[in-house]
């Protein structure tokens, strides 16, 4: 069976209708769909071009009304990239009254002084046809021949309006990257958030030490025997793992392992410069940012135990405040679980594989080896479970069915095999690296991402099998030419990043970004000598589309980001769904109103055709909404209401969530174009 043909439940789909209401209660309205709407800069209030009616004279960018539906990425190009706008003209969805005609003449111009630096004429894409996962036609404007470094805006010499600001330099993403990386800050538990850290320009996203106190994440307790004090492990530490403060072993899988390769694919692009308490120290600050929650990791598995880890920390109740002012105990299943132990183990093994080469991490590497070993050992010596996680710890469900940890062994094996060379975790490989995903399906990396990372590690090894390398890098070769998924297929998506529609579902952006990751795993092989391609240009070309996609260039013009406004996206999400910037918040709600908003750089799930879809609408008006009636692409409203069944729009986690697999997933993909 091809599993890539169907949505994927466990993406976390089953976060609790119960933490919706923990967030819940809150009277006011989600912003409808009048948030795509005109406004000053909309695309519905710039002028439209009229044939009869000569545009006033180009005076410069900024005196030029914006047209949004010209869509550029916000934050700008690459001087080396391809460049192209497109020209957006709506025939379904959201935006379908809006209509954009655009002139025989479109210029570049240079946002300080109005220098025209280029000028072109729109063509339309695949003969006027109807795209229709976005509902849209359209035009591309593909001005790649600016290459110098400078702002620039593109405007419509006919019909008088111009597309956001943009840059163009070799650097454009280097802060974006940041941000994106100190989202983990952010997300880190039971410590304080605290001035200069939390700061970004003149804002600063302050915060208390969350469940700190009696009962909570130092003191936490068996949820078996709650009431004995005797049970309490310190197991405080690491990260949230979304928009809830729990925290899940399994969860971490992804994240750790695609954060590591990150690095270990562009360590030069990581800085010690990222304003957490750590930079300064010598260690690049997402090496910092990873021990964080390595420690964390290291407390769920306690020497007691014989190398087993425990799967899960958080609560048992909802209605949970803010969370520095929470009160809720906090508590832990206590036996080892299967599941928990072999991710533990591959995390460890990698962790330990990436810092054993710096000096300063020579000891700490060769814990984590250890620690990597008696995981590895507990789980092929113990029961294997699928049912540790009875849902009594809220919310989403922590186990993995038995054929997934065994491709987590797999995963575990390469890394220990990497550190070790020793025979039996190469036997382990031979036996059950034909179980993982990217060898019995079509995707690669685009789900559970870190198999197909290990697989293309156990293949650069100078002591893998010489027939299973051969069998991986085959596999992998057949696919980059054989799937659409790969390379730069311009007639299959007007935005020209293509996705089935089947990955229109809960959690896409992590699934999009992974489709750029492993089209930019095509390039690297190649370059290491590992693959033969004539064409490397055509995957990273549908790497950096899809990159841009999040930037702005999709049929909503919004940058999936949060708050990017100080980092130059002009149209960035406001609101997402976090137990911290919650609905009503004063000052986290929504960065068009409240004090502060959100904090930047948060990746949400993204469009979602699935939303509210199991829902009766005599009690739920979600079920009925004109969310439900949109082209996939368009399947997404920047709001972060939760249980409020009578409002045509709630349940927002399904949209607007973020968490740490979407935004480590992100953080990959932009970081293979920071130059």
């Amino acid at each position: 069976m091809n599993l890539l043909s169907e949505p994927r439940t466990s993406l976390r789909l089953v976060i609790s209708v119960g933490f919706a209401l923990a967030l819940g209660g809150c009277p006011r309205e989600p912003p409808p769909p009048s948030w795509l709407e005109a406004t000053p800069t909309s695309a519905a209030t710039a002028p439209v071009r009229q044939v009869n009616r000569p545009a006033p004279p180009f005076e410069s960018c900024e005196k030029t009304p914006v047209n949004e539906l010209i869509r550029v990425d916000q934050f700008g190009y690459r001087s080396a990239a391809r460049k192209v706008a497109v020209l957006s003209d709506p025939a379904e969805g959201w935006n379908a009254a809006q209509e954009l005609s655009p002139g025989p003449v479109y210029e570049v111009r240079a946002w300080a002084d109005g220098k025209r630096v280029f000028t072109g004429a729109p063509a339309a894409w695949n003969g006027g046809a109807l795209q229709k996962s976005s509902g849209d036609r359209g035009y591309w404007f593909d001005f790649s021949a600016v290459r110098t470094e400078g702002s620039y805006c593109i405007v419509d010499r006919d019909g008088g309006f111009r597309s956001h600001r943009f840059d163009v330099k070799p650097s454009v993403y280097r802060d974006v990257l940041k941000a994106a990386v100190k989202v983990f800050y952010f997300q880190r538990a039971n410590v304080p958030k605290e001035k200069p850290y939390a700061c970004v320009g003149g804002k600063c996203w302050t915060a208390a030490a969350d469940y700190v106190g009696p009962g909570q994440d130092k003191q936490a307790r068996s949820v078996k025997d709650r009431g004995n004090p005797a049970t309490a492990r310190d197991l405080s530490g690491g990260w949230w793992d979304a928009g809830d403060p729990n925290k899940y072993v399994t969860f971490t899988s992804s994240p750790v392992h695609q954060l590591l390769t990150a690095y270990t694919e562009r360590p030069q692009v990581f800085g010690d410069d990222y304003n957490i308490p750590e930079s300064g120290n010598g260690l690049p600050d997402l090496l910092d940012e990873l021990k964080v929650e390595l420690e964390w990791l290291k407390k769920m598995q306690p020497a007691d135990l014989n190398g087993g880890v425990l799967p899960k920390v958080g609560n048992v109740d909802y209605g949970d405040p803010r969370p520095e002012l929470s009160r809720f105990q906090r508590f832990y299943y206590p036996q080892p679980c299967s599941s928990a132990t072999i991710v533990a183990a591959g995390l460890f093994a990698h962790a330990a594989l990436v810092l054993r080469d710096i000096p300063s991490q020579k000891a700490y590497a060769e814990e984590l080896l250890q620690r990597a070993k008696r995981a590895f050992s507990h789980f092929q010596g113990a029961p294997k479970r699928n049912d540790c996680d009875d849902g009594s710890i809220k919310a989403g469900d922590s186990d993995k069915e038995l054929p997934q940890q065994e491709q987590a062994s797999v995963v575990a094996a390469i890394y220990l095999f990497a550190l070790t060379g020793e025979a039996p975790y190469a036997e382990h490989i031979a036996k059950t690296y034909g179980a993982t995903r990217p060898m019995k399906e079509d995707g690669w990396s685009a789900y559970d991402p870190e198999q197909g990372e290990a697989l293309l590690q156990y293949a650069a090894l100078p002591n893998a099998d010489a027939a299973i390398k051969a069998t991986i890098l085959e596999r992998k070769g057949s696919q980059a030419h054989g799937l659409d998924m790969y390379g730069m297929k311009p007639d299959l998506d007007l935005y020209r990043a293509f996705m089935r529609d089947w990955t229109y579902h809960w959690g896409h952006n992590m699934v999009r970004a992974n489709v750029g990751n492993t089209n930019y795993e095509v390039v690297d092989l190649v370059k290491r000598g590992l693959l033969k391609q004539e064409d490397t240009a055509t995957y990273r070309d549908r790497a950096e589309g899809i990159l841009q996609w999040f930037h702005g260039v999709n049929p909503l013009g919004l940058v999936y980001l949060t708050n990017m406004r100080a980092y130059g996206a002009e149209k960035s999400l406001n609101q997402i769904f976090h137990i911290w910037f919650r609905d009503g918040d004063a000052d986290f709600d929504d960065a068009s109103k409240s004090r502060l908003g959100p904090a930047p750089g948060y990746v949400p799930g993204g469009p979602n055709p699935q939303y509210c879809q199991n829902q009766n609408p005599a009690e739920h008006h979600c079920a009925s909404s004109a969310l439900r009636k949109q082209p996939p692409q368009k399947t997404y409203l920047d709001f972060n209401t939760a249980w409020e069944p009578q409002l045509e729009y709630d349940r927002s986690w399904e949209l607007t969530e973020p968490a740490i697999y979407y935004q480590a997933s992100y953080v990959m993909l932009v970081s293979k174009f920071v130059e």
